[in-house]
This record gives structure tokens, C-alpha cells and sequence, in this order.
């Protein structure tokens, strides 16, 4: 027998809520009508509640292996369905890195292990991201990966991204780039090179050096004719790239994430706490304007998290000693939806396609879409649930994150995968750590 979702709300092509249940039937879903009967299915009633396709992560930091005290694939995925997320894409910057077939199928077997959500590893572009020698593309794609990235660091030499691109395009793979230009930067710098850094005298990390990449690494797949994507875009001249490249019909998307998108680098506190500690930084006013422009106008194609958990301990060293990196995945849905789409500056369709139809879409993944016959990958989301965000009731091992109180609407609380129910909101998980 099936499962019945009954009496959710369900947002039409006109962006409207509309009322209907769903029959979920094996791994996909049967039936979405305006009522179907038990007929022995097990059902839940929604009361109302919102119906999306499962939110989809194309950027996340599970940590093994190598650094498992910050997080492993199975707290991870546990974070992700508690965010609603039941496809997410690790990066590969553990130790060792992803850089091989063997590795690869690692990271999938702790993920199938786990059961919860599902997770695609990414394949480094150069063996242990040394930039210095390709990586065996076939064999990682064979394993089980659908790009490559070197996230963490920039790939230095524009020789060898565009040797990169040439194999990613022959064998349709696509290029992911977390882009930063070493020689612009400044050993310890740890915030934007903007007003708090000035003010603190502390050295800063400036726009261009993620700029200078972005640009580079356009023209270059302007020649490959690969599918290139920029992670975590954070600075104006980025986005105006990005629209160019577009305009041009150059195959370039790209990510923009909730911290960018919701605090600049003035909103960091004089105590300079290191948990508002990221790379790329929180940069300026401008810079997040320009992000929520290019996001509204198509520019920006997805949100992701960059869910980058690290232990305490690494985040009491303080901002110059500590790791960069917050977590993200059980807290971006209520953050967005609280500040993004209830002030106005966003629709509720709008804020849902970029988590759930648009990064499947532009990976060309089977996920995000809800409609009979799609995977059964839902996501039930409580509109009207309002509380304060508080890090102790993490699934995620990592705790470091810069929102911590803030009191937001819109939480998931269920989460499905395949048609199998792996999360569920209770009151007990609401309130203890996982």
C-alpha cells in the first residue's frame, strides 16, 4: 500500500497555494488530486501544511573521511533531512580527497549506510587539489560523481583549468570552481577587505581575487563549451560576469547561499566572533544587493548552503586562527522564507525552484520536481511554526553559525526520500540535540 498526503497546500503554476492531497506510491509519486480516498493507505493529514519536492544541496561539507569530529556523511545527511534536504552534493576537500574511484564509492557507501538523505560526492579536478595533475575523470564518473571541483581552493593555473574543461566537456562532466586567485591575497586575512577590517585594523580578503577567477574561468568554457559553475558567489563584480557570460550564451550558473544573501560584513559583531567566519567572506552592502538583484533576475541560478561544520574548539581560537566556514542546511529554508519571501523580496515559488527544480535542472538530476510520476523526494514545510534558531538542537555536529536566536517561520517538518519517511518534527527533537 501507499502513502496518502492529505490536505496539504500545494503552490500552483500561478504561485498560488491550492489545497490537494498526494499518493505516494513505492519511490514515486502516483496521484496529486483534490481528494483520494484511504483505500487502506497510510495517511497523514497535513492540516494545511506546505507540500514541496524534496530542497536539493549542491554544496555541502560532510567531512569524512579525515575530519569525522566535525561531521560524517551520517550526522550530515541527518542535518540535511531535518532541513529538509534529500539530495545534497559533498565537496570533496576531506582527507584524503575524493580524487579517486575508490574514494568515491566510500562516500556512497556511507551515504547508503546512513539512509537518509541522498548524497552525491563530488571528484577533486587535480590529484589531492594540489593543482597540479588531472585526475582520472572516466574512472571518477564511473564511480559515481556528475562533477568535479577542487572547493577550498581555486585552481591556480589557467593551463590547467582549461585542460580541465577540455575533459569535463568530452566526457560531460561539469566544471565546479570555487574561485580565488592565491596572489591577491593576504596571509591570516580573515574578512572582507572593506569598512569592519579597516576598522579593526586587520588585513582583508578584496573582491577581486574571487572576480579575477570568475572572469577567467568564463572565457575558458566560452572555448570548452563546458557547463561551468561558480561556487558560492559573493562579490558585485561576480554577478555582473555571470550576466555577462549569460548574455553571451557561454553555458555559466552559479549558487549564491543565505549568509551572502541576508548579512554584510557591518552586521559582524565588535567581538569579531569567529562563527561569522566564511569563505568568501561577508562582503559589502553593495555586494549583498547586487546578490539579491542577480538572484531576482535570473542571474544567480540556485541557493545552496556551503554547510561547513567545524567543532568548538577549532571556533574559540578566534577569527584570525580559526577555520572558515558555518553550517547551513538546517536553518536556510526558515532564514529565507522568514527574510526573503515574507518581507516581499521574494515569492514562495520563486525562493522553492531555486532549492529544489533549478539545481536538478541545471546538474540534469532527476529530483526537484513534483508532479505524478516524479520521485517521491517531499519535503512538508510548517508556514505558521515560529522559534528561534538554536544550534544546541542541531542534528549536524557543527554548531557555528552567525544565527543563532534568530527567530524565524517556515520549518520543515517531515521529509521524505524515495517515498520512504526519514525525518519527522516532534516536540523531543525539537528540543534535545540529535
Amino acid at each position: 500500500m501507499g502513502i496518502i498526503l492529505a490536505n496539504g497546500k500545494f503552490v500552483d503554476q500561478n504561485g498560488q497555494l491550492v489545497q490537494k492531497d498526494m499518493l505516494i506510491e513505492g519511490e514515486r509519486i502516483a496521484k496529486i488530486a483534490d481528494v483520494i480516498p484511504d483505500a487502506g493507505h497510510t495517511r497523514f493529514d497535513l492540516q494545511g501544511k506546505l507540500v514541496s519536492a524534496g530542497f536539493f544541496d549542491v554544496h555541502v561539507h560532510f567531512r569524512e573521511p579525515g575530519f569525522e569530529a566535525k561531521e560524517t556523511i551520517a550526522t550530515g545527511a541527518a542535518a540535511a533531512v531535518r532541513g529538509g534536504f534529500t539530495t545534497v552534493a559533498c565537496m570533496p576537500n576531506t582527507r584524503p580527497p575524493i580524487d579517486t574511484a575508490e574514494a568515491v564509492r566510500f562516500v556512497k557507501q556511507k551515504a547508503e549506510e546512513a539512509g537518509l538523505a541522498r548524497v552525491y560526492p563530488y571528484g577533486t579536478i587535480t590529484v589531492r587539489q594540489l593543482g597540479k595533475e588531472l585526475t582520472d575523470f572516466a574512472a571518477l564518473k564511473e564511480a559515481g560523481v556528475f562533477a568535479v571541483t577542487d572547493d577550498g581552493v581555486g585552481v591556480q593555473s589557467s593551463a590547467m583549468m582549461k585542460k580541465a574543461m577540455q575533459a569535463a566537456a568530452e566526457l560531460g562532466l561539469s566544471v565546479v570552481a570555487h574561485c580565488e586567485d592565491d596572489d591577491l591575497l593576504v596571509p591570516g586575512a580573515a574578512l572582507h577587505d572593506g569598512v569592519v577590517a579597516k576598522r579593526h585594523g586587520l588585513a582583508g580578503i578584496p573582491s577581486e581575487s574571487e572576480s579575477i577567477h570568475v572572469g577567467r574561468d568564463i572565457l575558458l568554457a566560452e572555448q570548452t563549451g563546458v557547463h561551468y559553475h561558480v561556487c558560492h558567489i559573493s562579490a558585485k563584480e561576480s554577478v555582473r560576469l555571470v550576466r555577462d557570460g549569460k548574455r553571451a550564451g557561454i553555458n555559466v550558473t552559479t549558487e549564491v547561499m543565505p549568509h551572502h544573501l541576508l548579512l554584510c560584513d557591518e552586521d559582524i559583531p565588535e567581538t569579531l566572533d569567529a562563527n561569522w567566519k566564511m569563505n568568501p567572506p561577508l562582503r559589502s552592502k553593495e555586494d549583498r544587493e547586487a546578490l539579491l538583484a542577480g538572484l531576482k533576475d535570473g542571474t544567480i541560478d540556485i541557493i545552496a548552503t556551503d554547510h561547513a561544520p567545524h567543532t568548538a574548539e577549532e571556533k574559540a581560537k578566534g577569527l584570525e586562527r580559526a577555520p572558515f566556514g558555518i553550517v547551513g542546511l538546517e536553518t536556510a529554508f526558515p532564514l529565507l522564507y522568514t527574510h526573503l519571501v515574507l518581507t516581499g523580496e521574494l515569492t514562495l515559488q520563486e525562493l522553492l525552484s531555486k532549492m529544489t527544480e533549478k539545481p536538478a535542472e541545471i546538474f540534469n538530476l532527476p529530483y526537484g520536481r513534483l508532479q505524478e510520476g516524479a520521485i517521491a523526494d517531499i519535503t512538508v514545510i510548517d508556514l505558521e511554526k515560529e522559534q528561534a534558531i538554536d544550534p544546541l538542537t542541531f542534528a549536524s555536529k557543527g554548531k557555528n553559525t552567525p544565527f543563532a536566536g534568530w527567530i524565524c517561520k517556515g520549518w520543515p517538518v517531515k521529509t521524505f526520500v524515495a517515498g520512504k519517511l526519514v525525518y519527522e518534527q516532534t516536540d523531543q527533537a525539537t528540543m534535545t540535540s540529535k
